[in-house]
């Protein structure tokens, strides 16, 4: 697409070249050069910009959640967020790892293949020190973890994965299943080196220590689903997800609500004079009321059923005997309204 120069860039261009700070032929020499991206094939782009930006979206789902579980599992204040996503080889992501690291292997069902989340020694010796009733300090060591803390980063991480599968719901009903933990990186080859991973890297601070997690997942692992790392799909499943989700939460919250039911059998006006003078054995007869008809049963003040008076045992029941229609509804509404009139 061709510059288009303002007229004050025009203005000036002409005085120069009048003037002899500028030679014409540098000016053809400039326009012929043309603009050349450097292009490594050894490494080509897999992942567009807005798939990358649609993996960075999720993912920041993912680090609220974490934030709130491990607050909430290490009794401290822990701050996650999605520092960086790019896409490397997964021999860059190897190499930029330190050694001895947590580094977990995750079975990626119902993709195909495997992922890694690492966790930054220094954020694995905090949750461990936290965890076994300190304070969560840091702690420079350089070691592999024994047998009790393998299994105390075991449970850490499930529940890690748990806010992965939510996180990814939008886009697939992912199973995450943590396959095992290493620390040598070198022994977590999931794929050849040379092939292109998408590295979501979250800053991740609990109490004063801070360090990395780095989730790593192949190209091959994530290719089926490519397709719907876009921001069009991305935003449509999140409008329909986000409603079916609030239509079941009202849905629920509404079912435990108690509300009046109603039987009424019927009703006249009556002076105050006539209420006072009523005995017991009165009869008081209702207008336009017979006994086989069916009455109305109310919900609130809405009329939404018919029944049939009747017992059950020694207490008195209804019987529903149909259901009324929102035109129906109205009807007795107006019907109850001139009544009262």
């Amino acid at each position: 697409m061709t510059e288009v120069l303002s007229q004050d860039e025009i203005d000036q261009l002409l005085s120069a070249i009048s003037s002899g700070d500028v030679e014409t032929e540098e000016i053809h020499h400039a326009t012929e050069q043309r603009k050349i991206k450097i292009y490594d094939f050894k490494r080509p782009d897999k992942f567009s910009k807005e798939q990358i930006r649609t993996v960075s979206i999720m993912h920041e789902t993912f680090a609220r959640l974490t934030t709130t579980s491990l607050s909430a599992q290490l009794r401290s204040l822990v701050q996650v967020h999605v520092a960086s996503v790019d896409q490397l080889t997964y021999e860059e992501f190897i190499r930029s790892i330190p050694n001895p690291t947590t580094l977990a292997v995750i079975n990626m069902d119902p993709l195909k293949g495997s992922a890694v989340l690492e966790i930054d020694p220094a954020i694995t010796f905090s949750i461990i020190d936290r965890l076994f009733g300190g304070k969560g300090e840091s702690v420079k060591v350089s070691r592999d973890l024994t047998d009790i803390e393998q299994s105390v980063m075991e449970g850490i991480i499930v529940r890690i994965l748990g806010n992965m599968r939510e996180a990814w719901s939008q886009v697939i009903d992912l199973r995450p299943r943590l396959g095992q933990i290493e620390t040598n990186p070198q022994f977590a080859q999931i794929v050849p080196p040379t092939e292109m991973v998408v590295l979501v890297t979250l800053e991740t601070k609990i109490g004063e220590v801070e360090g990395m997690m780095n989730f790593c997942i192949p190209y091959l692992t994530i290719e089926p689903i490519i397709s719907k790392l876009s921001a069009q799909y991305w935003y449509s499943s999140v409008r329909r997800g986000t409603t079916t989700e609030n239509l079941n939460i009202l849905r629920e919250r509404l079912s435990t609500v108690d509300v009046n039911l109603v039987a009424e059998i019927g009703n006249m006006d009556l002076t105050v004079r006539e209420v006072l003078s009523l005995g017991v054995g009165d009869v008081i007869r209702l207008p336009n009321v017979r006994a086989g008809d069916p009455m109305e049963l109310k919900v609130g003040n809405r009329a939404k059923f018919l029944y049939k008076p009747g017992v059950v045992g020694r207490k008195l029941a209804v019987q529903i005997v149909k259901k009324l229609a929102e035109s129906e509804e109205d009807e007795f509404e107006e019907l109850t309204a001139e009544g009262e009139e």
